[in-house]
């Protein structure tokens, strides 16, 4: 079965985006997340931030690649589920940790905490509907 195909079978909350839509939100999202994540990266490699800002920075970016190979490759709701709120929570620890050296970083991840405490409570809710 096609990750789609097995997608659209789930059971999910009447107000769940259309693939397309989640999507075209991160098409949106993954520039702004390129431009922050790698000038974290660059100024950490410099020594003009501490590696322990960067940390949740790239804590974050590994939770959020697994999230697609967990939901759709394992099929695993729960694993995906946890997942998710890893990603949430550090974009919450990254934006307290860089404020004080880049607030512009900080306010830049706000469109990005704001569609993951969304997709959060969809995928959660996805978990129960199909647990």
């Amino acid at each position: 079965m096609e990750w789609l195909e097995w997608y659209n079978s789930l059971a999910k909350p009447d107000w769940t985006p259309q693939p397309a839509t989640i999507g075209l939100i991160w098409r949106i999202l993954y520039p702004i997340i390129l431009i922050t994540f790698g000038f974290v990266f660059v100024q950490a490699f410099r020594r003009k931030l501490p590696w322990l800002v960067a940390l949740p920075f790239a804590i974050n970016l590994v939770a959020n690649l697994l999230f697609t190979p967990i939901q759709f490759g394992l099929r695993n709701l729960p694993l995906a589920s946890i997942d998710i709120l890893i990603v949430g929570v550090t974009i919450l620890w990254m934006m307290i940790a860089i404020w004080r050296y880049y607030p512009w970083v900080a306010i830049a991840q706000v469109p990005y905490l704001v569609w993951v405490s969304i997709a959060t409570v969809l995928q959660l809710s996805i978990t129960a509907m199909n647990w």
